[in-house]
């Protein structure tokens, strides 16, 4: 059997959403924590909110992605 060699693009692990990571997102806390799980309040306090309806900057990384994504339901990008 002969075997086929096929180029695989390389994950830059850059790359999200078409987005070059690095910049800066606002995030905004709308909706209370209140009957949530202990992990997504500590998902809240990590990106840095304390009361409600304040808005925190923080770098555009996947970390910070993937916390928005975790709570977003409880959370608003602001552009």
């Amino acid at each position: 059997m002969a075997s086929t060699k096929t180029s695989v693009k390389a994950y830059n692990r850059t790359e999200h959403d078409g987005k070059k990571s690095g910049g800066t997102v606002k995030i905004k806390w709308v909706v209370s924590f209140i009957s949530c799980t202990d992990d997504m309040r500590q998902t809240i306090r990590g990106l840095g909110l304390r009361r409600m309806h304040q808005v925190v900057e923080r770098q555009d990384t996947p970390a910070v992605r993937g916390m928005i994504h975790k709570v977003r339901h409880l959370v608003a990008v602001v552009e």
